[in-house]
């Protein structure tokens, strides 16, 4: 593949797919937060409670912790083109129950469910790093990052004037229904335009499905630690909607789903030590090794920087109609600044990391993140809206360039498992949003951004400590025993 820029205007070769795949992970945001900007309708429709609605923001990011995991492994075994249109089409019909549901139950139901359509961003990831070299991963990754995220933007912007336009006390429910058809229409079209390599690469797979391959002692415990925060917000998530909260579950079925919880965690341990338990036996292989200690601090980085995103977008046109006093359709428009950022953001960060190095590039946008969040804990009344709105969007600009620099990192750590490491920093995003949306329910909105500023600090200090800068190549072995050199600086 060649080495010179990448040509936005082209729509052919390896641009070609970086657009195919932009606008899939476009529509998948579009669908996912297309309830924010229509909350005051919905809350509406079904006479909610506050805290009935920060039960919906909780729950629309719940499913997609172990969904970006399947999806993430999925991807590694099938390949993104299969994966991208089957996860369309399915969310698809998701997105039309909870469109015309009848109820707070069905559409509670429903919220969750949608969650498996932020999943999507996993899998383009993997496509994306087929189809770039090293020098234009960071750059090309950011672009599609960006622009997808943008679509939350979009459904902000151009929602509740569809609403308006459907008319009538149904107006939201057809406005979201339209969505899925969108991603149900390009289901099709994804599937048909794109392939998972260029022609004459090699897919590699993971030897082994089930699980992350791992490569020392050391690195099998360290993956059993950092699969716990994952069952733990969903415990969180169950232990938010139990008897004594927001009372959806019963204290039997509160219960119940923490034995399952409990359940699935050890039965993975077991899956983990059957894929891993060379790592005991002996050294493994040179060409085998890499460092999961990379996979973990990139999972923090990304729960501050793409959790913080979604909890802050998901409440964030409320907080703005609630604090200036304005209409659903000026909140919705002065909330999208903060996501209409990821069009320039996102790219900043891919391309800071593939010129300034991706430690350091990672450290200053981190640092960023938390000073703009202390700053944003202060934007009450008093503030002129439009000083308001910039400093939500500078904010912003930190933590997108942030999911930048990590998803610049990711595909550089071990090309067969690109899916895999995606899929766990990804999950960690959405282990984010539901501790942050969590922290959100008993605190006031200043509280919240200090709560994220803070957590920012505390990674800022693992990735000064344990982030390594990529080696110069990795080694994989090609499907006939051969061994292949991959550049990743």
């Amino acid at each position: 593949m060649s080495e010179t820029k990448i040509n936005l205007f082209s729509f052919s070769g390896k641009e070609r797919i970086l657009h195919l795949s932009w606008i899939a992970f476009f529509l998948t945001f579009v669908v996912w937060f297309s309830h924010a900007p229509l909350m005051l309708y919905i809350r509406e429709t079904f006479n909610l409670s506050d805290q009935e609605v920060k039960a919906l923001l909780i729950l629309n990011v719940a499913l997609t912790i172990p969904a970006r995991i399947i999806i993430g492994m999925l991807v590694d075994a099938f390949g993104p083109r299969r994966i991208y249109s089957l996860l369309l089409f399915i969310s698809s019909f998701l997105c039309f129950g909870f469109a015309f549901a009848e109820d707070y139950e069905q559409l509670a139901l429903m919220r969750f469910l949608l969650g498996f359509v932020g999943a999507g961003f996993v899998i383009g990831i993997r496509m994306i790093s087929e189809w770039f070299p090293a020098k234009q991963v960071g750059l090309a990754e950011g672009i599609y990052g960006g622009w997808g995220n943008f679509g939350s933007a979009a459904a902000a912007m151009t929602l509740p004037a569809l609403a308006i336009f459907y008319g009538g006390p149904d107006g939201w429910r057809y406005a979201i229904a339209t969505t899925g058809a969108m991603i149900l229409v390009y289901s099709v079209i994804y599937f048909f335009t794109v392939s998972d390599t260029p022609k004459g690469s090699t897919y590699f797979k993971p030897k082994k499905n089930g699980a992350m391959e791992v490569s020392s002692k050391g690195d099998f415990f360290l993956y059993l630690l950092m699969n716990i925060p994952l069952y733990g917000a969903l415990a969180v998530l169950t232990w938010k909607l139990d008897p004594n909260h927001l009372g959806m579950l019963s204290a039997s079925t509160t219960y119940m789903i923490y034995a399952v919880l409990i359940g699935i965690y050890i039965f993975q341990t077991i899956r983990i030590y059957q894929i891993n338990k060379h790592v005991f036996d002996g050294p493994v292989p040179e060409i085998d090794r890499y460092n999961f200690k990379q996979v973990a601090v990139l999972d923090l980085a990304y729960l501050v920087t793409f959790g913080s995103e979604l909890a802050v977008v998901s409440m964030l046109p409320l907080f703005f109609m609630d604090t200036f006093d304005l209409s659903i359709i000026e909140a919705g428009l002065l909330a999208s600044g903060y996501a209409f950022m990821n069009l320039v953001s996102r790219a900043t960060g891919g391309l800071a990391s593939d010129k300034m190095g991706r430690r350091k590039s990672m450290l200053i946008l981190i640092a960023g993140l938390a000073a703009g969040y202390f700053l944003m804990s202060q934007i009450d009344s008093s503030w002129p809206i439009i000083v308001a709105v910039l400093a939500t969007m500078a904010c912003s600009f930190f933590v997108q360039a942030g999911e930048g620099a990590v998803f610049a990192m990711v595909p550089l750590v071990k090309r067969r498992l690109t899916g895999q490491v995606a899929g766990m920093a990804g999950a960690y995003g959405n282990v984010g949003a539901v501790l942050f949306l969590t922290v959100f329910s008993f605190v006031s909105p200043q509280l919240f951004f200090i709560v994220i500023g803070a957590s920012a600090l505390i990674v800022f200090a693992a990735v000064a400590l344990f982030l390594e800068e990529p080696a110069g190549h990795m080694a994989e072995v090609l499907p006939d025993g051969t061994v292949q050199m991959i550049e990743v600086t």
